[in-house]
C-alpha cells in the first residue's frame, strides 16, 4: 500500500492513480465539505481576536504544507522547475498570507472570485489522479486546496467578504497579470503552469483541446461561466436573505 508513498507524477508507475468520483476521491470531498462547515461555524461565531488568530493559522498551515512538498520532494531528488510556486492555486498561498495581515477590497474579490472555483475546480477534477491514493503529493494536493478553498469560504460565511461586481475588472486584471508571469516561466523552464501550455488529463481543459482544437479557448469560456454561477449564486443568495428580512 505505501510503496508509491514517495513518487511525484514523473516517477511515478503507470496505472496506479485512483479514479475520479472514485471512493477515495469521495472521501476527501466529503472531508472537505466537513471541514469547510466546522471552521466557517466557528469563524461567524468568533470575536475579532479569535478570527484573526484563525487567518493567521491557515496561512501558517498553508506554507507548512507546501514546505512539506518542497522537502518531501527536494531529499528525493525529484525537486525541479516544475513545482516552483507558480501554479494558479500555489501563487494564491501567498495571496491568503497576505490577506491574512492585509485587507482590501481588490484582494477579497479576487479571493472569491479566483480563489475559491480554483480550488473547488482542483478538488473536483484533480490534475494529480495519477497517483495513489496513498501519496504524500496526492495528500499534499488535497489538503492545501482545501485549506486555500475554505479560508474565503468561511470569510463569505461570516459577512467579512463582500464581493462586488464593480471590483471584478480588478480580480481579472490580477488573475491576467499572474498569468503572464506563469506564461513567462514556462517559456524559461519548458514547464506547464496554470496549464497554460497544454491540457492534463482530468481536467475540463481536455475537452476543448479535443472538440475545438486548443485548449486555452477553455479559459475564456470557463471563466465567463464560473463568473456567472459565482455571482449569480452570490445575488440570489442576497436576494432570498433580504426577502425574509423584509
Amino acid at each position: 500500500m505505501m510503496t508509491h508513498f514517495f513518487d511525484s507524477t514523473e516517477s511515478v508507475a503507470e496505472g496506479v492513480g485512483f479514479p475520479l468520483f472514485g471512493f477515495g476521491h469521495i472521501c476527501w470531498m466529503i472531508a472537505f465539505v466537513i471541514f469547510a462547515v466546522l471552521c466557517c461555524r466557528l469563524y461567524k461565531q468568533s470575536d475579532a481576536q479569535r478570527r484573526q488568530r484563525m487567518r493567521y493559522i491557515f496561512a501558517a498551515l498553508l506554507l507548512l504544507d507546501e514546505a512539506v512538498k518542497v522537502v518531501g520532494l527536494g531529499v528525493q531528488g525529484l525537486y525541479g522547475p516544475q513545482y516552483l510556486p507558480f501554479h494558479l492555486c500555489s501563487i494564491n498561498i501567498f495571496v491568503i498570507l497576505l490577506h491574512s495581515r492585509y485587507r482590501n477590497r481588490a484582494i477579497d474579490n479576487y479571493l472569491f472570485t479566483v480563489s475559491i472555483p480554483a480550488a473547488m475546480i482542483a478538488i473536483l477534477t484533480p490534475s494529480w489522479a495519477v497517483l495513489p491514493f496513498w501519496n504524500f503529493m496526492n495528500i499534499h494536493s488535497f489538503t492545501v486546496h482545501i485549506l486555500l478553498a475554505t479560508y474565503p469560504i468561511m470569510l463569505l460565511y461570516s459577512g467579512e467578504l463582500n464581493p462586488q461586481l464593480k471590483y471584478l475588472p480588478g480580480s481579472l486584471g490580477i488573475l491576467a497579470v499572474l498569468a503572464a508571469i506563469a506564461y513567462g516561466v514556462n517559456l524559461v523552464f519548458d514547464t506547464n503552469f496554470m496549464f497554460l501550455m497544454y491540457p492534463i488529463a482530468g481536467t475540463p481543459l481536455v475537452w476543448f483541446e479535443a472538440h475545438m482544437g486548443s485548449h486555452i479557448w477553455g479559459f475564456p469560456i470557463l471563466i465567463s461561466a464560473i463568473i456567472a454561477v459565482m455571482y449569480g449564486g452570490l445575488y440570489l443568495y442576497r436576494k432570498i436573505v433580504n426577502n425574509r428580512l423584509t
